[in-house]
């Protein structure tokens, strides 16, 4: 509509552009566990309000990427092994449940939503898209447990899988992205076959490789963090 108030639509763009910056700089080590992220000089390179600034420090702060501490500041995340450790032996658990649940209930469109999924996957992976591609392999699980409906599930598989985003981010390959979309795809023709037993397995051989992937490969050297 002709002079309609675009400002709040301007200021989500802006934060979201931040937020995607950063995740940016920390997927190509640009930026460092422990690097502090002071407003001013954000607000300086992004030509925004600090108010702005602190708006996506708050969303990165939710994805688990960023730790604001009082009277300190933020920083990125610097999660530790044992850390990641502890959350996938938690989803191993959960998702077995979830999966059984899933297969005794799921749906013809269920089973749509999911595929539909694993295409995004793929294809988020082919073109290297680092932060869409972690985002959807991460979320597939996540989508699972909204196909069962139950909100207490899909709450807690969003804290999962956030708080494993960051370490993802900085040691995942496109090779080890790649073997994850392939490991879904085994994981989905299970639920299809209604073998919640092969789905079970399949669901922790794919875990088990990922936290390997995750915390046993060391960070490479970053370089200088140049917000685009």
């Amino acid at each position: 509509m002709d002079g309609a108030d675009t400002s709040g639509d301007n200021e989500a763009s802006s934060t979201e552009h931040i937020v995607n910056a950063v995740t940016r700089a920390i997927v190509e080590h640009r930026l460092l566990p422990g690097d502090k992220l002071v407003e001013q000089k954000l607000a300086d390179r992004f030509g925004v309000s600090r108010t702005l600034v602190r708006q996506a420090l708050f969303r990165l702060s939710e994805l688990k990427l960023v730790k604001l501490e009082p009277a300190r500041g933020a920083f990125v995340s610097a999660p530790s092994v044992k850390e990641a450790r502890e959350v996938f032996a938690v989803r191993r658990m959960v998702e077995a449940q979830m999966l059984r649940e899933l297969i005794a209930r799921v749906t013809p469109a269920n089973l749509r939503t999911l595929r539909a999924h694993i295409k995004a996957e793929r294809e988020a992976v082919k073109r290297i898209d680092v932060p869409t591609r972690t985002k959807l392999l991460f979320d597939f699980h996540v989508r699972m447990a909204e196909v069962l409906g139950n909100q207490v599930l899909i709450d807690l598989m969003q804290e999962l899988v956030s708080r494993c985003s960051l370490i993802t981010l900085m040691y995942q390959s496109a090779d080890d992205a790649e073997v994850s979309n392939a490991e879904h795809v085994d994981i989905l023709q299970a639920i299809e076959d209604r073998d919640a037993d092969r789905a079970v397995a399949a669901l922790n051989d794919h875990l088990l490789a990922v936290e390997r992937q995750l915390t046993e490969r060391p960070r490479a050297p970053g370089l200088p963090f140049v917000p685009s």
